[in-house]
């Protein structure tokens, strides 16, 4: 088993090759606007440092958000395109649920991951002591998440806005080391691929221009 994955959902990139006992090589970069300069370099770079040939491969692993629509696009076009060239599966992983994985809850309680969603607002989603999703993903405002001053937090969007939630806590970005050893464990129970519908939850903030105002003579 050898699987490629990589997340693009927040202003990280992360790319990570796990061979099914281990992460083997993997690299990051926090630069929000350059995540399809940055993605399809480091990918190469990181199977080069696993000394992984691209044919090798058995499975693509992505990151499918909540996230904003260009970055997140990213990701998601560039799996299913090295999905189909090397007719391998491809995996699709809430990025919140990959925050999640690299979580250790305090004295084992229910934690939250939230990201920066713009407008003032998060994605974010609740989780079981075991990282095991129970509510979301959603995107609003981190005040009006219920609960949330009682509960840690993960993810960026605790951060922006800690006046919100509990304890602020680690990791602040997917990594795609957590998010090949989800998929690397599915892959061992026989699961089939999940979807990699990317998960926008809004419309995308650009807007294509409507049709021309008429011009009436005056």
């Amino acid at each position: 088993m050898l699987v490629v994955g990589f997340d693009t959902a927040t202003p990280a990139v992360s790319v990570a090759v796990h061979d099914g006992e281990r992460v083997v090589a993997q690299a990051s970069a926090a630069d929000g606007r350059r995540h399809g300069e940055l993605l399809m370099p480091m990918i190469a770079k990181v199977l080069a440092d696993a000394g992984v040939p691209r044919a090798d491969l058995t499975a693509v692993a992505v990151g499918v958000g909540p996230g904003p629509y260009t970055g997140l696009r990213v990701g998601v076009v560039t799996a299913r395109v090295l999905g189909a060239v090397l007719g391998i599966p491809v995996h699709g992983v809430c990025s919140l649920d990959i925050i999640a994985a690299a979580v250790t809850p305090p004295a084992g309680r229910e934690f939250l991951v939230a990201t920066d969603a713009r407008r003032k607002e998060v994605y974010w989603a609740r989780y079981d002591a075991a990282g095991r999703r129970l509510e979301g993903p959603l995107v609003g405002p981190a005040a009006a998440i219920p609960g949330a001053p009682e509960l840690a937090v993960a993810g960026a969007g605790g951060q922006l806005y800690p006046e919100s939630f509990g304890d602020v806590i680690e990791p602040a970005y997917p990594a795609a080391g957590a998010l090949c050893g989800i998929v690397a464990a599915q892959l061992a129970a026989g699961q089939p691929a999940a979807s990699s519908e990317p998960l926008y939850l809004r419309r995308p903030d650009a807007k294509e221009p409507g049709p021309p105002k008429r011009v009436t003579p005056s």
